[in-house]
């Protein structure tokens, strides 16, 4: 379900993570706020091109680096060769469809690092990626 996000809105939230808002910013901010679909940055430019004649896969690619490094966005490699960008920053796992190629999030408890192995270690980062099949493609199996 896509929303509607007022200009100042998107302002005030790349503001709130200490980013000064353009164009370019608050469109790519808008487009991952409306497509929580996990896309690449050449997934964004595409849907982008038409609306800011100037726009480049350069400008994309920065403002995404801008946006990890201020926590907006998070950065999924998930054995492919592009990075996807997940806008949703709380801790969850994803699963990758392995015939459509979807990514879906799903609930995970911060617990499962709670590991005595790891006593004395600084955690800086957790991924956890699952690989299978969805629901849609699994249905769609069983109907064949």
């Amino acid at each position: 379900m896509k929303m509607t996000y007022t200009i100042e809105q998107l302002k005030d939230y790349l503001k709130r993570h200490d980013i000064k808002p353009s164009t370019i910013r608050i469109k790519v901010l808008e487009y991952l706020l409306n497509n929580r679909i996990h896309p690449t940055a050449d997934d964004i430019y595409q849907y982008l091109i038409g609306e800011i004649p100037t726009f480049s896969k350069t400008s994309v690619y920065n403002t995404l680096e801008l946006f990890m490094e201020k926590g907006v966005v998070n950065a999924l490699s998930l054995k492919e060769k592009e990075l996807r960008y997940d806008i949703n920053t709380y801790f969850h796992g994803h699963l990758k469809c392995e015939i459509c190629g979807n990514v879906y999030d799903f609930p995970v408890s911060e617990e499962i690092i709670n590991v005595e192995e790891l006593k004395g270690f600084i955690i800086r980062n957790v991924d956890i990626n699952v690989y299978g099949i969805c629901k849609k493609c699994n249905e769609k199996n069983k109907e064949v």
